[in-house]
């Protein structure tokens, strides 16, 4: 891979400082990054021109079928093998062909990274950061539309739920860790006299594996750019179910000039492709977002290959969660409610911050229950295209299945009842109502499991069990990702958030427990819900680089002799 231009090769006057292209007596400076601000969320309200631009999209991309190939080392490459991307609300709409990775492909695709970090890693960091804060203004203008109707085709979101991802979390994403990138630069050790401390921040040597979900384009947004942002090479398998907005991604980051084999685009099977890359020496990292389960089999297939690596890889990931509400006495229903159907059906439930169990005090149970059945009643359920609808399908065949078998659970427990929704119609979508249960066993299967669908479990308690309801919400789940807790009484408030400590890694008062914004709620959570590594925030950065300490003597000594050891 070249990134010098023949300019810079030609012309003897032109000297590489740290990697990049400088003119000897050119630019110099310290320089810093604009301050970043979260980007405004567009409305879609009737009659605005954005509404209409966004529907003229989808009309555009409904009536298209685009071919999907890997990006390996800036090239296309095309296999022999692909599959098709179809709409999860209308699974016999093609929109996509995918072309899939193989071992061969994933082999080329570390060859490429490694020739990329040669220089890459030697790149001036703003000079990086360049690229991301130029990807940022191309999505929130031009590229905006196409992102957004990707997703809502795509993973079958609403036109909300794809502008906060999409387009909102994804140029936060791509402003805010410059920003944060140069705080990281800027962390420097002390100097005594006569000597100069400094840090060099290195890349890790190796390629990051970055491993995205379906649920969210930003996260692959995410997972792959702020390693680069760093100094590293990344190899991106994307979900098979999300890898339309993914490649959109890839074709942002390449016009806002990204060197080739910089990221790697390889969506795959997931076996296939990990059996290469985890025996890999070169490793350097994993950023994962997914299951627990597959972030454990990830983490046992780095042990167990561990003496091969040339470094001990860093292992980045955030996984599931069983999210809680627990309201007490004093919260206002009405707000317990509101949380309950938006926290836990906003994009079908499927965010790893959904609400999935919920604790009502029996002072106030019918009044929450009531309030919350009468608006999953007034839910519509659709295509994402009519923008009358809250929510759509999940995801795929898999899911769909998966969630169902829990809605047929509680409909056959003794100790459940199905208090709204319960419906699931495959016939053209995937579609699975909102579904509200009362689970009287706080135990009860649907109170425990992840679940990642439509479906919040509600447990009514005793009101004068406060103290042991704050011990049942900590020790029901192995997961610790969000939580909140709705109380007006201060002590309520003080005495659950001493006892829910470890409980989640994105805490809520008095809101639900998903919507975090890049910036302002650092995500990521602990127990088996990962590592906890915050993504949108400077904790993340510092995983993917490795620090250098360099002490410089200006005067060093000549004698080895010490004041102590002379005579007296």
């Amino acid at each position: 891979m070249t990134m010098l231009s023949e300019e810079a090769r030609q012309d003897p006057d032109r000297t590489r400082a740290g990697g990049d292209e400088r003119p000897a007596g050119g630019i110099q400076g310290r320089f810093t990054i604009p301050a970043p601000s979260n980007e405004p969320v567009h409305d879609y309200a009737p009659g605005s021109p954005e509404r209409a631009a966004l529907k003229a999209e989808l009309r555009r991309q409904t009536g298209q079928v685009v071919e999907i190939p890997l990006i390996i080392g800036g090239r296309e490459v095309r296999t022999a093998k692909t599959f098709d991307v179809t709409m999860p609300h209308d699974h016999g709409h093609t929109l996509a062909r995918c072309h899939v990775a193989g071992a061969a492909e994933t082999q080329a695709a570390i060859a490429a990274a490694r020739e990329a970090w040669a220089e890459w890693s030697n790149w001036a960091w703003e000079e990086r950061a360049a690229i991301l804060l130029r990807a940022a203004e191309l999505l929130a203008g031009p590229w905006r539309m196409r992102l957004n109707a990707a997703t809502m085709l795509g993973q079958s979101k609403t036109a909300m739920q794809a502008e906060i991802d999409s387009a909102c979390e994804v140029v936060d994403f791509w402003r805010f860790n410059p920003f944060f990138a140069a705080r990281v630069y800027g962390e420097q050790p002390v100097s005594g006299p006569g000597v100069w401390n400094r840090m060099d921040h290195r890349p890790l040597e190796g390629f990051v594996y970055a491993i995205s979900p379906f649920n969210f384009t930003a996260i692959g947004a995410n997972l792959t750019t702020s390693p680069a942002l760093m100094g590293n090479v990344a190899i991106w398998k994307p979900s098979t179910t999300g890898v339309l907005s993914s490649y959109y991604v890839m074709k942002i980051l390449e016009s806002a000039g990204l060197p080739p084999g910089v990221i790697n685009f390889i969506p795959g099977v997931a076996s296939e492709v990990s059996a290469v890359l985890l025996s890999s020496p070169e490793l350097g990292g994993i950023h994962f977002t997914g299951s627990t389960g597959t972030f454990q089999h990830l983490w046992k297939s780095v042990a167990r290959n561990v003496e091969n690596y040339r470094a001990y890889p860093r292992l980045v990931g955030e996984t599931g969660g069983k999210d809680f509400i627990l309201a007490h006495e004093s919260a206002d229903p009405q707000a317990v409610a509101v949380a309950i159907v938006c926290g836990g059906f906003e994009y079908q439930g499927q965010k790893c911050s959904a609400a999935s169990r919920v604790y009502v005090p029996d002072t106030m149970w019918k009044e929450v229950r009531d309030h919350a059945v009468a608006m999953t009643e007034e839910l519509r359920m659709g295509d994402p295209a009519d923008f009358r609808n809250f929510l759509a399908a999940v995801i795929d065949r898999p899911a769909f299945d998966n969630i169902k078998s829990y809605i047929d659970y509680a409909r056959d427990s003794a100790d459940t009842r199905i208090l709204a929704g319960g419906g699931c119609d495959d016939s053209r979508g995937y579609f699975i109502e909102p579904t509200l249960i009362q689970a009287d066993d706080p135990e009860h299967k649907l109170m425990c499991e992840e679940i990642f669908g439509p479906v919040v479990t509600l447990h009514p308690y005793r009101a004068s069990d406060w103290e042991t309801t704050l011990d049942l919400v900590d020790k029901t789940s192995p997961y610790a990702l969000t939580g909140a807790v709705f109380a007006r009484d201060r002590e309520a408030v003080r005495s659950a958030g001493a006892a829910l400590r470890n409980a989640a890694g994105n805490y809520y008062i008095n809101d639900k427990p998903s919507g975090a914004v890049v910036g302002q709620q650092p995500f990521g959570g602990g127990r088996a819900s990962g590592t906890n590594d915050k993504a949108g925030s400077v904790l993340n950065l510092v995983r993917w680089v490795s620090p250098r300490t360099i002490k410089e003597t200006f005067d060093p000594p000549t004698d080895y002799r010490y004041p102590f050891m002379e005579e007296e």
